[in-house]
């Protein structure tokens, strides 16, 4: 029971960065995100491709807590995760290749917490 609650808000705490990370990359122009601390990497690379993450990104704050939440295809979940870690993995090594550690130490963190729900609900 312990553990269930904990997966929750692991998987919870995901979705909400997914979500402001999606919303944030969909809908606020890449030259205004290329502007903020973290955020210089856009400038770097195609409007559709900061899109196209941030899209991933609320998908995965769907598939972080809907499936399991439904009912419908709980495998969702631990799959997301292991996506999810992908996209931290992608994002370690551009913050790292730019000298942002303290992101690449959060990425980790998200990483961390991805790996966590993913293992916990495969089992």
């Amino acid at each position: 029971m312990t553990m269930n609650l904990v997966l929750w808000i692991a998987a919870g705490l995901l979705a909400a960065v997914a979500l402001l990370g999606g919303v944030t990359k969909t809908l606020v122009p890449r030259e205004r995100l290329a502007a903020v601390h973290g955020g210089g990497w856009t400038g770097e690379v195609g409007a559709r491709f900061v899109k196209t993450l941030g899209v991933l990104e609320l998908l995965a704050a769907a598939g972080l807590v809907l499936p399991a939440a439904l009912g419908v295809a709980p495998v969702l979940v631990p799959v997301t995760a292991i996506c999810w870690m992908l996209l931290m993995a992608g994002a370690m090594i551009t913050h790292g290749r730019r000298g942002e550690f303290a992101l690449v130490l959060l990425n980790v963190v998200y990483f961390a917490l991805a790996a966590f729900v993913a293992g916990g609900r495969f089992t």
